[in-house]
């Protein structure tokens, strides 16, 4: 009979968000590039900031501070774009910095209590108990196919402002 091989660690990018820390499984992470040019999609979801040429491929960006409801801050030399790949495409994340690449034991993961992770956010698959500090764990792959459940306050998409009735110029 095989035995199942245990996973006991999990290797993670770290990244900054809103001045909290964040992870994902490295395995999705395609590459992290410096911020660039965006060129604006009219009629994208909020998060949605447009399209990059990466090595001549278009690829969607996407705040991941307006996907997750955040504070947007000011854009900085530390500012990142994680590239990762969600069901066979590419999409770029914009992240206030990455901090480092790390493989952290499965035991100091902590499975987030239901008060903090309701049902929207089950993306969230748990915080690490790290040294210094806490990272929250989040599954790329059901954050992005979530679709737009989280917007910061006034923000609208078109849809919004035309199911309101509202004028489009």
């Amino acid at each position: 009979m095989k035995q199942m091989k245990v996973e006991t660690e999990q290797q993670l990018v770290l990244f900054d968000l809103a001045a909290e820390h964040y992870a994902i499984d490295s395995m999705n992470v395609r590459e992290i590039i410096r911020m660039q040019v965006i060129t604006k999609i009219p009629g994208a979801p909020a998060s949605v900031e447009g399209v990059v040429n990466l090595r001549g491929k278009v690829t969607p960006v996407m705040d991941l501070r307006k996907r997750l409801g955040l504070v947007v801050g000011q854009e900085s030399k530390e500012t990142r774009i994680v590239v990762v790949e969600v069901e066979g495409q590419d999409v770029g994340l914009i992240v206030d910095g990455v901090s480092e690449v790390l493989r952290i034991p499965v035991s100091v993961i902590e499975a987030t209590s239901t008060i903090v992770a309701a049902e929207e956010a089950d993306y969230i698959l748990g915080v690490a108990k790290l040294e210094t500090k806490l990272v929250i764990l989040l599954d790329i792959g059901r954050l992005l196919a979530a679709g737009e459940k989280r917007m910061p306050l006034g923000a609208e998409t078109t849809r919004d402002r035309a199911a309101a009735g509202t004028a489009i110029a």
